[in-house]
C-alpha cells in the first residue's frame, strides 16, 4: 500500500506542470541557460569558468556528450585550477545509459583527463569525492567490468548525497546510477521508482533542470509507469530546445502510449536540430543520433498508415555515406529502418531479400544488431514458404545469439533468442507443425515479455505476442488470437497492426463490439495522422 501511494505522489507531481512543450523554439547557435535548461552546480572556480561548468553541466545532462567535453576543456582553460573542468571531461567520456562500454580510447582520454587532477590542488571534499566516484568507472585494472565499475560509482554517488544533503546534483547523478544499472528483468522497477522518488525531490527546487526532466523519462520508459513520464515528456524540449537528444526524448514517452503524431513531431524537431548544428559546424559525416531520430520516427509513421513517408526515411538511410561513430545506435538504426518497412506492412518477400548493409559496416562488433536483418529475412522466407532461406537464418541467428552469451552478453543473447525462437515458430508453422509452431511463438513471447527494450529502440521490429496473435489467426484459432493481441496491446498501445489483427480475430470469434471497438480505433489511427485529424 505504502508503494501504491508514493506512486500517485509522484504522478501527482509530475502530471502538475504545463502539458505542451514550447515547438516554436529554433535552434539559435549559441547555448546558455535559456536553451540547454538551469543548472547549478557550485565548484571551487572563477567567476567564469562556474558559468562554462554550469552550461557543461546542462549538456552532459541531456546526453550532448562531443559538445559536453568540449564545453568541460574550456572551462580548464578558462581557469586552469578548477579541478572539476577534468571531472567534467571524464563524466562526458562516460555514456551511462548506452548499451556498449567505453571504447578504448573514451577509456584513454577520460583517465588522462583525471590524471591532469593529480597535479592540482583539489580545494573541498566534495569535489574530491566526485573525483574519486568518476575514478571508478576508469580503473586501471581491465579485469573489472563495465558493470562492476557502474555499481562502484553508484555507491559512490550514493555516499555523496548522503554527506551533502543540500547537493541536488548529487541526488540526480545518484538518480542516473540508479537507471543505469536497473536490471532489465526486474519488474519491480525498484531503481526506477526510487530515481523518480528523488528526481521529485529535485524538480521542487529546480523545474527547468534539464536532467530532472531527462531521466524521469528514462526512470518511467516502460509499459507500466509511461504515464509518470507524460509531463516530463511535454516540458522536457521547452527546457532544452537547443539540444537535439532533448528534443527527441519524449518520443520514447510518446511511443510507449501509442502518441504517434507527437513522437513524429519530437523526431522532426530533433533531426532539424541535428541538421542545424552540423551547418553551423561544418560537419561532414552524418551524427549517428540522426538515424536514431529517423529509426524512431519510421516506427511512429508506420503506426499511422504514413508508408510513403515512411518509404522517404528509408531512401533518407540508403543515401548515407558516412556515421560517426559507428556504434550500436548507428548499427540498430542501419538493421531496424528497413526490417521495420518491409515487416510492418507485411511485404514477406521484400523482407526476405534483405542483406546485411552497409557491406563495409564493422558488423561483427553488433551481433545483436546485425541479427535483426536476419530475423526479417528468416520470417519473410518462412512466410512465402522459402525454407532452405529461412533455415539460413535461423542457423545464422544461433551463432549470433551464441557469441554473445559465450561473450557473457546476456541481455542481447536474449534479443536474439527472442528473434531466433519466432523465426522457427514459423518455420514449423510453414512444415505443417502446428503445436511446435505456437509452443515457439508463445516460448518468443514470454521471454520477450520478462525483459525490457533498450534505449537504442523505440520497439521491437514486430512484439513477439502481437506477432503470436497472428499466428494463432492463421491457424483459425480467433479466441486465442484475440487474447494474445489484446496482451500485446496493453504493452505496445493503439500499434496499427495489433488493432487490425484485434478486429479480426473478435469479428472471427463472434465479439461484434470489440470488432466495431477495434475497427473504429483502427480507423482513427489514419483520421489522426491527416492534417487536423
Amino acid at each position: 500500500m505504502k508503494t501504491f501511494i508514493t506512486m500517485v505522489a509522484i504522478a501527482a507531481f509530475l502530471f502538475a506542470g504545463p502539458l505542451q512543450a514550447d515547438r516554436n523554439h529554433h535552434h539559435s547557435g549559441t547555448f546558455d541557460q535559456e536553451n540547454l535548461g538551469k543548472v547549478s552546480f557550485p565548484v571551487s572556480c572563477t567567476a567564469m569558468a562556474q558559468t562554462q561548468f554550469n552550461q557543461a553541466v546542462a549538456m552532459l545532462h541531456s546526453f550532448w556528450y562531443d559538445e559536453a567535453e568540449k564545453a568541460f576543456r574550456q572551462v580548464t582553460v578558462a581557469d586552469p585550477d578548477c579541478v572539476m573542468g577534468y571531472w567534467g571531461v571524464a563524466m562526458s567520456l562516460y555514456h551511462q545509459l548506452w548499451a556498449t562500454p567505453p571504447l578504448a580510447e573514451e577509456l584513454r582520454k577520460g583517465r588522462e583527463a583525471l590524471r591532469q587532477v593529480s597535479k592540482q590542488a583539489i580545494k573541498t571534499k566534495r569535489e574530491a569525492a566526485y573525483l574519486e566516484a568518476a575514478e571508478f568507472l576508469y580503473q586501471d585494472d581491465e579485469e573489472v567490468d563495465y558493470g562492476a565499475r557502474k555499481l562502484a560509482y553508484q555507491s559512490a554517488m550514493e555516499r555523496i548525497m548522503m554527506q551533502n544533503p543540500d547537493d541536488l546534483e548529487a541526488m540526480v547523478f545518484y538518480a542516473l546510477a540508479l537507471i543505469s544499472t536497473a536490471s532489465p528483468s526486474d519488474k519491480t522497477f525498484v531503481n526506477q521508482k526510487e530515481a523518480l522518488r528523488l528526481l521529485q525531490k529535485v524538480l521542487k527546487h529546480q523545474p527547468d533542470h534539464p536532467g530532472v526532466t531527462h531521466y524521469v523519462i528514462h526512470s518511467s520508459d516502460y509499459p507500466e509507469l509511461a504515464e509518470l513520464g507524460l509531463n516530463a515528456a511535454r516540458t522536457y524540449a521547452r527546457i532544452a530546445p537547443a539540444v537535439p537528444h532533448a528534443l527527441h526524448m519524449p518520443s520514447h514517452i510518446f511511443i510507449r502510449l501509442g502518441y504517434w503524431q507527437d513522437a513524429v513531431q519530437s523526431n522532426l524537431a530533433a533531426g532539424h536540430a541535428v541538421k542545424a548544428h552540423a551547418h553551423e559546424n561544418a560537419l561532414t559525416e552524418t551524427w549517428d543520433q540522426q538515424l536514431h531520430f529517423m529509426d524512431y520516427t519510421m516506427y511512429a509513421y508506420l503506426q499511422m498508415g504514413e508508408t510513403e513517408k515512411a518509404r522517404k526515411i528509408l531512401q533518407q538511410l540508403q543515401s548515407i555515406k558516412k556515421v560517426r561513430p559507428e556504434n550500436t545506435t548507428t548499427a540498430y538504426a542501419y538493421a531496424a529502418i528497413p526490417a521495420r518497412y518491409a515487416i510492418e506492412r507485411a511485404q514477406w518477400d521484400e523482407a526476405a531479400g534483405l542483406d546485411v548493409n552497409p557491406s563495409d559496416f564493422p558488423w561483427q562488433q553488433f551481433g545483436w544488431c546485425e541479427a535483426i536483418t536476419h530475423f526479417a529475412r528468416g520470417l519473410g522466407a518462412a512466410r512465402v514458404g522459402k525454407m532452405t532461406a529461412a533455415q539460413n537464418s535461423l542457423q545464422r541467428l544461433e551463432t549470433l545469439r551464441d557469441t554473445d552469451r559465450a561473450a557473457n552478453k546476456d541481455y542481447t543473447a536474449d534479443q536474439i533468442e527472442i528473434q531466433r525462437l519466432a523465426v522457427a515458430a514459423w518455420v514449423a508453422h510453414g512444415k505443417g507443425q502446428p503445436e511446435d509452431a505456437v509452443q515457439l511463438m508463445r516460448a518468443a513471447a514470454e521471454l520477450e515479455d520478462s525483459t525490457e527494450k533498450d534505449n537504442v529502440t523505440p520497439g521491437a521490429i514486430i512484439p513477439a505476442r502481437e506477432l503470436l496473435g497472428e499466428l494463432l489467426l492463421e491457424l483459425k484459432r480467433p479466441d486465442e488470437a484475440l487474447q494474445e493481441l489484446e496482451a500485446s496491446l496493453i504493452r505496445t498501445p493503439n500499434r496499427r497492426n495489433g488493432i487490425y489483427r484485434a478486429a479480426q480475430a473478435a469479428r472471427l470469434a463472434g465479439d461484434g463490439s470489440k470488432a466495431e471497438r477495434y475497427e473504429r480505433q483502427y480507423q482513427q489511427l489514419t483520421v489522426s495522422s491527416q492534417p487536423g485529424g
